[in-house]
């Protein structure tokens, strides 16, 4: 379980095949403390495990089923990624419970300065349209934010000069795609209304 306040953003030093699985070797220097082989760490909002230690950085792979939902197929090496290491009992709750279980993929269409910020509108899936309101949580390529608007299948999101410096939304551009995951809450009430019904 995550919050989606990123930690740091790391690089992709390497990508290794294994079949239809990919390598990475991720370099994260201010991650690499306490980290242990085993450890979760989210990667653009991707749960994946630590599969080895490094002197700068870790090894982690992604199967063939999460390359498949999610933009980690697409990554290249020398990408920032946002990286968040799991949750602890004593961590405090500043973002919204994150599972790092990618939902689907949104397209990024346009940004607008605003004051003080900037609002992002992205393209979402129709059948995850549902479960977006406005003031309610997202998870953008692991970044807990604030939908500020919800219209049909497209949402926007304003963006503080802070959170766009600390994540790669400094990387962001139109046309671009970020992994997307909902909001935990809206589908355990679905599911529990759709159950009574």
């Amino acid at each position: 379980m995550f919050t989606g306040l990123v930690e740091t953003t790391g690089t992709i030093d390497q990508i290794l095949s294994e079949g239809a699985n990919r390598r990475f070797r991720v370099r994260a220097t201010a991650l690499r403390e306490g980290m242990k082989v085993g450890d979760s760490v989210a990667h653009d909002g991707v749960c994946l495990t630590v599969e080895k230690l490094l002197p700068e950085g870790f090894e982690t792979v992604a199967v063939a089923e999460t390359l498949s939902v999610t933009t980690l197929g697409g990554k290249r090496t020398g990408d920032p990624v946002n990286l968040e290491r799991a949750l602890l009992p004593t961590t405090r709750m500043g973002g919204h419970w994150v599972q790092g279980h990618v939902d689907g993929i949104a397209k990024v269409l346009r940004k607008t300065a605003r004051q003080g910020s900037t609002e992002w509108k992205l393209r979402i899936p129709k059948d995850l349209a549902r479960y977006c309101i406005p003031r309610g949580s997202i998870a953008l390529d692991g970044i807990s934010l604030t939908l500020s608007e919800v219209e049909k299948d497209v949402v926007a999101v304003n963006i503080i000069p802070h959170t766009s410096q600390e994540t790669t939304i400094r990387t962001w551009k139109a046309g671009w795609e970020v992994n997307l995951e909902v909001d935990l809450l809206a589908k355990y009430v679905e599911k529990i209304l759709g159950s009574k019904s």
